[in-house]
């Protein structure tokens, strides 16, 4: 079995640990390779998986989009979400899926974080459209610099979304941050967390965000960004293997490589 992990900046990614783990761990013969592609190495890897040379492959920014329109096949919440980022091969055809949803609610549960609270989205990309789509039927506000196209995001997910403004304070809620905020270790606007009854933060890097920090030592539930990966490892694998992963082999995978890379930084 080939799997491979596509987008521009792949090379960091920590869905090869994971999914090697995974594979080794269940003894089945595959590889899975970050391959860092630009407009034309897409459009090859896209023939590769319509020919099988491809069994499967993950889809990253800023390519999930045009992953999208070159299915053949869509799942629900791909079509949804107007973006994919699981593509396989099934009978000559292309299927792509979106575990960004999936992955987002099963983190959601795994940190026990509360199933009844207004919650507050801050973002209004691709990774906010997931957040709402996963939180469907909640008390949602979404909150971006770019108050425009937030409202557009909520106008194109549909439903009682409300609209916040960037800067304000936000009242009792799960506060989830699809925004890049954090993985250069910035914080999140200091206001934002005040009145929080948890924290899911989708931002990473090798250490925890200082919201993630802050959440934690305010004693709030939180699920950070690795939870995220992990859960939405664990959809892609079984789309393309047919067999539910051991996430805690994934999650083991991913933290080694994080202090790795921990350790060579740190290195004189």
């Amino acid at each position: 079995m080939r799997l491979a992990v596509l987008g521009s900046h792949v090379d960091s990614s920590l869905s090869p640990a994971m999914h090697r783990a995974a594979l080794a761990h269940h003894r089945i013969d595959g590889t899975y390779d970050p391959r860092v592609v630009d407009a034309a190495g897409f459009a090859d890897a896209i023939a590769e998986l319509r020919s099988g040379v491809l069994d499967g492959a993950n889809v990253t920014m800023p390519f999930k989009r045009d992953a999208f329109a070159q299915c053949d096949l869509l799942s629900n919440v791909a079509t949804q979400a107007g973006a994919v980022n699981t593509l396989s091969h099934r009978d000559g055809l292309l299927a792509g899926d979106n575990t960004d949803v999936g992955g987002i609610a099963a983190a959601w549960v795994e940190a026990d974080l509360s199933q009844d609270a207004p919650v507050t989205v801050l973002g209004a990309g691709g990774a906010a459209a997931a957040a709402l789509i996963a939180l469907r039927g909640r008390e949602v506000t979404v909150v971006a610099r770019n108050r425009e196209r937030a409202q557009g995001l909520a106008d194109t997910i549909g439903g009682e979304i409300g609209v916040g403004t960037w800067g304000e304070p936000v009242g009792p809620s799960v506060v989830v941050n699809t925004t890049p905020l954090g993985m250069q270790g910035e914080p999140l606007p200091h206001q934002v967390l005040q009145s929080a009854v948890g924290l899911f933060d989708m931002a990473y890097g090798n250490e925890p965000t200082p919201a993630v920090v802050a959440a934690t030592r305010s004693d709030l539930p939180v699920a950070a960004g690795l939870d995220l990966l992990v859960a939405q490892a664990a959809l892609s694998f079984e789309i393309w293997v047919g067999l539910r992963p051991d996430t805690a082999v994934m999650r083991a995978a991913a933290r080694a490589e994080l202090s790795l890379r921990i350790s060579q930084e740190r290195r004189p």
